[in-house]
């Protein structure tokens, strides 16, 4: 007896989303940098994210970043984060990206500065941020389809 089995037409692998303005998240929640990093941490966990943009409210400028590793360095250093200033504890690099960035290219760049966050900048300004669960996301599911 002879038997046959269907086999399902080869499916080739979903595309790498071409840029991080395909990835980015357009929502970001800030704070202020005269909030305390207790008040930081308050916001990351009621708003479910690992980091938050830094403005000054008075320009309206964006100054920096800060992420749960400055928190977590705040406590670590034994300092008191209800006496703490956001401007203290947070990262002022400037590395950011440009929207037309690709996926693979924020990769290398959050792997040779070692960033797990990235602010997306074009000419308007500040239009969002890519972490580095957005950019994994987006290679696996590239290489599943």
């Amino acid at each position: 007896m002879t038997s046959t089995t269907a086999q399902s037409p080869s499916v080739p692998p979903s595309p790498v989303p071409a840029t991080v303005a395909d990835v980015m998240q357009r929502s970001m929640t800030t704070v202020d940098q005269y909030d305390h990093v207790a008040a930081a941490a308050y916001l990351m966990k009621h708003a479910a994210t690992s980091a938050l943009m830094v403005v000054d409210t008075r320009t309206d400028q964006t100054v920096g970043i800060i992420t749960e590793r400055d928190v977590a360095d705040a406590v670590a250093d034994g300092k008191d984060v209800n006496e703490v200033r956001v401007h203290a504890a947070m990262t002022t690099r400037r590395a950011v990206i440009d929207p037309t960035t690709s996926v693979r290219d924020a990769a290398k760049i959050m792997t040779r500065g070692h960033f797990r966050h990235l602010p997306v900048v074009g000419p308007a300004g500040l239009l969002g941020t890519v972490d580095i669960n957005d950019v994994c996301q987006a290679l696996i599911g590239a290489d599943e389809g």
